[in-house]
């Protein structure tokens, strides 16, 4: 990524790749549904996918009657490009194009989702600046759910370094606020056939938020 910023870097990948060339593809996103229907959430429950990209969750959310899903990226053309998969049904999602640890807003969620994106938070700042948005933005007993490459995964994503997480170690970035609530370690099978070792963990805000 030399000389190019994090967004440029996204966005040159998002433009130049389809999902079949990308690492993190998937058809079915049932892990991250398997942890959001753990949580029985309302349909009008406010959700947030943190770096969703053009992941397929939203159109799985939006079609299971979810009322207020937002879908956050650095990358403009990953959200173009799933606005464009969604066609009309894009009108029900709030899109957020910005860099997570520059994020703002004054709404709050009831349930906080990323599937790979807290591992690229490779420095003590970034991880701090991450914290410090989930702890204003998911309400209080709110849920997140979220998902890392494991010890076992790989140690660098689209070339970049990654930061690889154990239960323990995971559990440890969220010790102050959350409760854990449970941890699976599941092997991704990307696109061109390959293993990704990932770590989810699903916890839940036990502090109010100020």
């Amino acid at each position: 990524m030399k000389n190019e910023t994090p967004k440029e870097h996204w966005d040159k990948i998002y433009a130049t790749k389809q999902p079949s060339e990308v690492s993190w593809t998937q058809e079915n996103p049932k892990t991250s549904l398997d942890f959001i229907h753990s949580f029985n959430l309302p349909k009008e429950a406010s959700i947030i996918d943190i770096g969703g990209g053009d992941s397929r969750l939203v159109d799985r959310l939006i079609d299971e009657g979810y009322e207020d899903v937002t879908v956050l990226d650095i990358s403009e053309q990953a959200l173009k490009r799933a606005k464009d998969r969604l066609g009309d049904k894009a009108k029900k999602v709030n899109w957020v194009v910005a860099d997570i640890t520059e994020f703002k807003t004054e709404k709050t969620f009831d349930l906080w989702h990323d599937r790979a994106t807290f591992h690229f938070m490779t420095t003590v700042d970034q991880i701090n600046e991450y914290l410090e948005r989930i702890k204003k933005n998911l309400k209080f007993n709110g849920f997140l759910t979220i998902g890392t490459f494991s010890e076992n995964g790989p140690k660098k994503c689209s070339g970049l370094e990654i930061k690889q997480y154990s239960e323990q170690t995971l559990q440890d970035e969220f010790r102050n606020g959350f409760k854990k609530l449970k941890c699976i370690i599941e092997d991704h099978q990307t696109p061109f056939d390959t293993l990704q070792n990932f770590l989810f963990c699903s916890f839940r805000r036990q502090t109010r938020v100020d």
